[in-house]
């Protein structure tokens, strides 16, 4: 049996000579256009490839059920955008928290938040890079230049990191960085705005 979003299909599982063909023609027969998979049952347990083409080796004669969940992808987006949102505030709340120590001269401990801050920023931009490759943002203005800014600003702090001016550092946190983390709380609630409209409806 093959379920998508609840409902049995029409398609036979023996019909198909491994996994990876099922799932090209589900593709092909439409079932995901616009939609995002996020759940990939086989014999009713999870199932993602531990490596490229990992389906292809799976005999559809050791599967009995294949059930695929969906989500549109406009909901995809809006929900990458509410995760957005709570990093963002999370990078806000870092870099005061690192500038106030390294003022403080508390180095050890501010380096160690430092790290987890530098951690925070490197999944939000791969969070950006995701949503700017899948929901076509390129005619985004507000978003290219938010996103420009915060990839250079990353790249001075390293380079001042390696100087070990903790000063100069907390100066950027405070007077560039949160500047730039505010600019993107605007771009992440525009963003959403865009994707509730009923142009991407």
């Amino acid at each position: 049996m093959i379920v998508i979003d609840g409902r049995a299909s029409e398609l036979d599982i023996k019909n198909f000579e491994n996994l990876e063909q099922l799932f090209n023609k589900v593709v092909e027969q439409g079932f995901l256009t616009d939609r995002v998979v996020t759940d990939v049952l086989v014999n009713d347990e999870p199932f993602s490839e531990i490596y490229p083409n990992q389906a292809e080796d799976i005999d559809v004669h050791e599967v009995s059920s294949v059930e695929i969940r969906t989500m549109p992808s406009d909901q995809m987006a809006v929900n990458i955008t509410s995760e957005l949102y709570k990093v963002v505030k999370l990078m806000g709340d870092g870099a005061k928290g690192v500038a106030d120590l390294f003022r403080q001269a508390d180095d050890a401990e501010a380096l160690e938040m430092y790290q987890d801050l530098l951690d925070v920023t490197r999944d939000f931009l791969n969070m950006i890079g995701v949503l700017h490759d899948g929901f076509k943002l390129e005619a985004n203005v507000e978003f290219n230049q938010a996103s420009q800014s915060l990839s250079s600003l990353f790249s001075e702090m390293t380079e001042v990191l390696e100087n070990e001016d903790w000063i100069l550092l907390a100066d950027l946190l405070e007077y560039e960085f949160l500047p730039t983390v505010e600019l993107w709380k605007k771009v992440i609630t525009n963003l959403r705005g865009e994707l509730h409209s009923p142009e991407q409806a």
